[in-house]
């Protein structure tokens, strides 16, 4: 049967026991019932202050090498609301949590518009909890972006079974 997403029934069973089950929070250790974690940690101020005290990646050793000017910036963002610029990922996320976080408005993603398969025109209906799902990690990471999408469908392929 096709999946519909407007058709989908929580697992109660899972709720139940997010809802009952409680963990310390990672910044002010009270304790939260893990249904309402990730609400508590988006806007818990100690969890906050980590972020903002997290050190930010350094080059071992400078480079002589130009920049190439060619290649999209995926390392810096403007906020889409207020235009703030320079901001990494984490910093958006930190950015958009202390100043925007109760705007309305719909806006598009600058991570995801930076990716080559990102939609420029696709606006988030609530961006802080796409921001917060979404991009918890950062991209570079694990994509190639020298590769097309075949490519790198065909390179995880080969490793996958190079692994058995």
């Amino acid at each position: 049967m096709p999946f519909d997403p407007k058709k989908v029934d929580k697992a109660s069973n899972v709720d139940k026991q997010l809802s009952s089950y409680k963990a310390p929070c990672r910044g002010c250790s009270k304790k939260v019932t893990l249904a309402k974690m990730r609400t508590h940690i988006s806007s818990c101020a100690k969890v906050q202050e980590q972020m903002a005290n997290c050190p930010k990646f350094v080059p071992v050793v400078p480079t002589s090498q130009p920049i190439p000017s060619n290649i999209p910036n995926r390392s810096t963002f403007v906020c889409p609301y207020c235009g703030a610029r320079n901001l990494d990922q984490q910093e958006l996320v930190k950015h958009c949590m202390e100043n925007h976080r109760s705007d309305p408005n719909k806006v598009v993603c600058p991570i995801c518009s930076a990716m080559p398969w990102g939609d420029p025109s696709y606006k988030s209906a609530n961006f802080l909890q796409h921001l917060l799902h979404r991009h918890k990690f950062s991209y570079d990471t694990f994509v190639d972006y020298s590769i097309d999408e075949e490519a790198a469908l065909q390179a995880a392929l080969a490793l996958s079974l190079s692994e058995n």
